[in-house]
């Protein structure tokens, strides 16, 4: 099983305490996918506006997020 496929069962727990952790650690790794696909998208000459409507939010918001990570 995958990391993100345990993290997903765990987050349907009936313990909070193992379900909260679990989103944790979801919220966190898809911040790390995230970053790694604008960074790609980037690199491929993709616009900031192009990346934002992809993630359905808007150019100034991706472009504050990652202008200064990239």
């Amino acid at each position: 099983m995958t990391e993100a496929t345990e993290l997903a069962a765990s987050a349907t727990s009936g313990d909070p305490a193992t379900g909260l952790r679990a989103v944790l650690a979801l919220r966190r790794l898809l911040e790390r996918l995230e970053a790694i696909q604008v960074e790609n998208a980037r690199r491929q000459g993709w616009s900031w506006q192009a990346i934002a409507d992809s993630l359905e939010v808007s150019r100034q918001a991706v472009h504050q997020k990652y202008n200064r990570r990239l």
